[in-house]
């Protein structure tokens, strides 16, 4: 057998080895219930928080309501309190605005995703709310669990 053919074989194998077939069998990533702080801007009553949540844990959810935390410059809580989302249909974007009375949005250097206080649909799990929230910012602000 000449060196070409042998060299020609061995390198088809090692192609055919390493073939994406293991990138296959990984499971998909979990959708869940994408939550994103989309916007922070003043309002007429203090800072106005928008967010954009879709709802992909499969079900509809009659009630889904997080209690966070605000943080200041100096990294101190500033306020805990509850936004509530009301309804999420499955599969659907919503956009929610909330108005934080007295807050200056220039002092918020983070929101914290303490817990789910409500998260109620059929067939979903009380704690999917939480656990599989999928937090994402499009603002200054630090934004999570």
């Amino acid at each position: 057998m000449n060196h070409a053919r042998t060299f020609h074989i061995l390198a088809a194998a090692f192609f055919a080895a390493a073939s994406p077939v293991a990138a296959q069998d990984a499971p998909a990533p979990d959708p869940g219930l994408v939550l994103e702080l989309n916007g922070v801007q003043p309002s007429d009553k203090g800072c106005r928080l928008t967010f954009v949540v879709t709802n992909n844990l499969g079900g509809e959810l009659g009630k889904a309501a997080f209690e966070i935390a605000l943080f200041n410059e100096a990294g101190v809580v500033d306020r805990i309190t509850v936004l509530d989302f009301n309804e999420l249909p499955a599969g659907k974007t919503k956009v929610t605005r909330f108005d934080l009375a007295g807050a200056d949005c220039a002092q918020i250097s983070r929101v914290l995703i303490n817990s789910a206080t409500d998260c109620a649909g059929a067939g979903i799990d009380p704690k999917a709310c939480l656990a599989r929230l999928k937090p994402q910012t499009r603002s200054n602000i630090a934004f999570g669990l």
